[in-house]
């Protein structure tokens, strides 16, 4: 690509690389100078002029952030028509973002006229949300930087949305004295917002015991139900592989595949399964509608990603969350954290 300043009788098809203010009007960034630019140019004394001309081989900045952004997206994705070199992607439904780092890192070291940005990985998104975008720096890149883009993007889709399926969920909530009622209720109204994206039902709300053979039961009878996703709120938090949730979990048939995650507010998360279906042993935090460790594994359950005890402990960077005042016990110290 060739580019400078050029007189203004030999501007004539180039684009114009920054904007020119006339009496008649302004000659934007990135206009095609045609007969008629160059004569409001010329009327406003105007003798040089700043373009960028193309060049065989090279392609124009629309076109390859269509190329790039088409190659890049994958399901769920919608890819919006280029303008000024940029070419954004939408959510198409309510999902989980999912990201192919170390392919969008080898996009962008490709050559720095060449970009690619997205939002983090695995944020839940609603339909509409643009979620990445294309930008070619400057008005062409050469086709030989576009191939290899384009070549580095061509294994797999670095972005695409996993949608939200509505999986009909059974909750159980343990009781002790010193839990109110109330908040059981709460609990359960918070957990059916957060549901909420996915459409996901509960069909199963069982209150039970504070102990092993109560909640062995009740975890028994959900797994000939057609609960598809199984949590449990614990009345106290779970504090070891031996506690009344993973014991009552083991007891009913079920493995508990992780306790714990690199997530505050939610370490004393614990994710199982029985029968076939995923369980989660909730977190203290997971009574607040604030962000927490519990949220990044159901949003995983409900868009269908995998979720086991590798994914569980990938989360540490990142994962030091905003505090949750509900939890009683702040990270600054004293007793023992409930979440």
């Amino acid at each position: 690509m060739l580019f400078g300043s050029v007189p203004l009788d030999e501007a004539l098809g180039a684009v114009c690389v920054h904007a020119v203010r006339t009496s008649d009007g302004v000659v934007k960034k990135g206009t095609l100078l045609g007969e008629g630019q160059i004569a409001q140019l010329r009327a406003a004394g105007v003798e040089q002029v700043v373009v960028a001309r193309l060049e065989p081989g090279d392609v124009g900045e629309d076109e390859a952030a269509r190329q790039l952004a088409e190659a890049v997206s994958g399901v769920g994705v919608r890819v919006e028509k280029p303008f000024t070199g940029r070419s954004n992607l939408f959510a198409e439904a309510p999902g989980v973002l999912v990201i192919d780092r170390e392919g969008v890192d080898r996009l962008n070291s490709v050559d720095e006229a060449i970009t690619l940005a997205t939002l983090p990985a695995f944020k839940p998104v609603q339909a509409g949300e643009m979620i990445a975008t294309v930008k070619i720096i400057p008005f062409a890149v050469p086709q030989r930087d576009l191939d290899s883009a384009l070549a580095s993007a061509n294994s797999a889709p670095l972005v695409r949305v996993a949608a939200f399926r509505p999986l009909r969920v059974g909750v159980v909530s343990t009781l002790l004295p010193t839990l109110k009622a109330s908040t059981v209720r709460k609990t359960l109204r918070i957990l059916e917002e957060r549901l909420a994206p996915a459409g996901a039902p509960v069909v199963a709300d069982m209150e039970v015991d504070h102990d092993t053979r109560a909640l062995t039961s009740a975890l028994t009878t959900l797994a000939q139900s057609d609960a598809e996703l199984i949590l449990v709120f614990g009345a106290s938090a779970i504090t070891d592989r031996r506690d009344v949730i993973p014991a009552a979990i083991e007891a009913a048939g079920g493995v508990v595949e992780h306790f714990g995650m690199p997530v505050d507010p939610g370490n004393l998360l614990l994710f199982g399964r029985l029968s076939g279906r995923p369980v989660l042993g909730a977190p203290g935090c997971a009574r607040s509608p604030a962000e927490n460790g519990f949220d990044w594994m159901l949003q995983r359950l409900l868009a269908g990603l995998p979720v086991g005890r590798r994914e569980i402990t990938s989360l540490g960077v990142g994962g030091l969350l905003m505090e949750i005042v509900q939890r009683g016990m702040l990270r600054s110290g004293g007793a023992k954290e409930d979440g």
